[in-house]
């Protein structure tokens, strides 16, 4: 009967952990999505917009400068106003970069404060629960001096 039933526990505790890792994953990648849609229409905004000096206003650099970089040099954006803008463009892509990268590291860490620790804590507490139990269940030890 001992065998029929040997690792019941384990077979719950994954269980427990398979299923509560469901919320855990729509949790995090309801938080990627609406990180990163935030972060990619920011970075949008920054490379879309244009800084003109007033003799680049004067000589109708904004006609010819819209969209990204490309899109505007395409169109025949000048040369000065395309240097001009591109440290700050840069410097847009470049934060985008450090979101993305960040935001991976909260997830990781949270998917360990979630998931892991939870998942190693009520493991730990099951081998403790089958380790009192199967020193209950033991029958007491008897000295060889009693059986004379």
């Amino acid at each position: 009967m001992v065998s029929k039933h040997k690792n019941r526990w384990l077979r719950r505790w994954l269980v427990v952990i398979i299923f509560w890792a469901v919320p855990v994953a729509i949790v995090a990648v309801s938080e990627i999505r609406e990180e990163m849609a935030y972060n990619a229409v920011d970075l949008d905004r920054a490379l879309t917009t244009w800084n003109f000096t007033d003799a680049q206003r004067a000589a109708g650099a904004p006609a010819r400068c819209h969209g990204k970089p490309d899109e505007a040099q395409a169109a025949g954006c000048p040369a000065d106003v395309l240097a001009a803008n591109a440290p700050r463009q840069q410097d847009a892509r470049n934060e985008y970069s450090v979101r993305r990268s960040t935001l991976m590291g909260y997830l990781w860490h949270a998917f360990v404060g979630y998931w892991i620790v939870p998942a190693v804590t009520l493991f730990l507490i099951g081998v403790l629960i089958g380790m009192i139990r199967r020193v209950l269940r033991r029958p007491p030890v008897k000295s060889p001096a009693n059986h004379g």
